[in-house]
C-alpha cells in the first residue's frame, strides 16, 4: 500500500544523507558556532527580523541587515555594532530587482560567500477581506510575501552552493493556519509560504541546502499591532502556554537552531512559534 510513496522518495535518500552526515563530520572546536558563516536576513531592523538578526551574530555569524529605510538600516547598524557584534546593512526593498541585487552585493562584500538566509520582509497594506482586495494590493502583498524571497534565493544560490551547504528560514504566520477575518490575502499569502518552503526543500536537498519556515504566533512587535487594535475574531485560545505575548527573541533561538548543525537533518519543516499548536 505504501510502495508508490516509497519509491517516490527513494530519489531523496542520498541527498537527505548528505544533509545528516555533512554537519556531524564538520565539528569545530570554537564556542562561536557561526563563526566564519555569512547570514542575510531581509526585513531585520525591528521586531522579529531584528531580533533574529542579533541572535545570529551573538552565535558568531556576519549579518548582512536589510530594510527599505536608510535611517532604519543607519540605526540598526549602529545598535548591533555598539553590542560588538559583526554587522553591516543596506537598504533593500525586497520587491526590487535591482535592490536584490544590492543586498546580495554587500554579502558577497564580506567574504565571498552566503551560508544563512532568513526571509522576515513582509507586508499587509490593507485590513479588510480577501474578495475586498483590489489587483492593486493582491498584487503587492503576493510580490513581497511570495515571489520577493523565492526571487532572493536564486540569486543568492549559486553563492550559497559554493559553501557546499547552507540553510534557508522563510518566515509565515499563524494566520496561515488560523485565519484573520480582516488580513484576507495577507492570509493566502503567509499560507503559500508554508508549500514555498517544502517545495524548496525538495528541490535545493541535492544541494545540501535545507529550507524550513518560521510560523510566529501573536509577537509583540509593530507589525502585529493591527492584530491587536482593530478587533480581530482571532484570539489565543485557552491552550497557550505560557500565558502571555510572544516577543521577537522568542523566535530568535528557534532560527539559530535551523541554521546550526543541531538541525542538519531537518528540512521542508513549518514551525509554529505561538504558545500554541495550532494542530491540537
Amino acid at each position: 500500500m505504501f510502495r508508490p510513496l516509497t519509491q517516490g522518495w527513494r530519489g531523496l535518500l542520498p541527498s537527505v544523507a548528505l544533509l545528516s552526515t555533512r554537519s556531524i563530520s564538520s565539528g569545530t572546536s570554537t564556542d562561536v558556532k557561526f563563526a566564519g558563516k555569512v547570514a542575510v536576513i531581509t526585513g531585520s531592523t525591528n521586531g522579529i527580523g531584528l531580533a533574529i538578526a542579533r541572535r545570529l551574530a551573538q552565535d558568531g555569524a556576519h549579518v548582512v541587515i536589510s530594510s527599505r529605510k536608510q535611517q532604519n538600516v543607519d540605526r540598526a547598524v549602529a545598535a548591533l555594532q555598539g553590542e560588538g557584534l559583526s554587522v553591516t546593512g543596506t537598504v533593500c526593498h525586497v520587491g526590487k530587482a535591482e535592490d536584490r541585487e544590492r543586498l546580495v552585493a554587500r554579502a558577497l562584500e564580506h567574504c565571498g560567500g552566503v551560508d544563512f538566509l532568513v526571509c522576515t520582509a513582509g507586508v499587509n497594506p490593507l485590513v479588510g477581506s480577501t474578495l475586498g482586495s483590489s489587483e492593486q494590493v493582491w498584487d503587492k502583498i503576493l510580490n513581497i510575501n511570495v515571489k520577493a524571497p523565492a526571487l532572493l534565493l536564486s540569486q543568492l544560490l549559486p553563492h550559497m552552493e559554493k559553501r557546499g551547504q547552507g540553510s534557508v528560514v522563510l518566515v509565515s504566520s499563524i494566520s496561515a493556519y488560523v485565519s484573520l477575518a480582516r488580513l484576507g490575502a495577507y492570509n493566502v499569502s503567509k499560507t503559500a509560504l508554508l508549500g514555498l518552503t517544502k517545495t524548496l526543500a525538495v528541490e535545493l536537498a541535492p544541494k545540501n541546502i535545507r529550507v524550513n519556515c518560521l510560523v510566529p504566533g501573536i509577537i509583540k512587535t509593530p507589525f502585529s499591532q493591527v492584530v491587536r487594535t482593530t478587533g480581530s475574531s482571532w484570539s489565543q485560545p485557552h491552550l497557550v502556554f505560557p500565558r502571555r505575548k510572544g516577543q521577537p527573541e522568542d523566535c530568535a533561538g528557534l532560527v539559530s537552531f535551523l541554521c546550526s548543525p543541531d538541525a542538519s537533518y531537518i528540512s521542508g519543516e513549518n514551525i509554529v512559534v505561538a504558545g500554541f499548536s495550532p494542530h491540537l
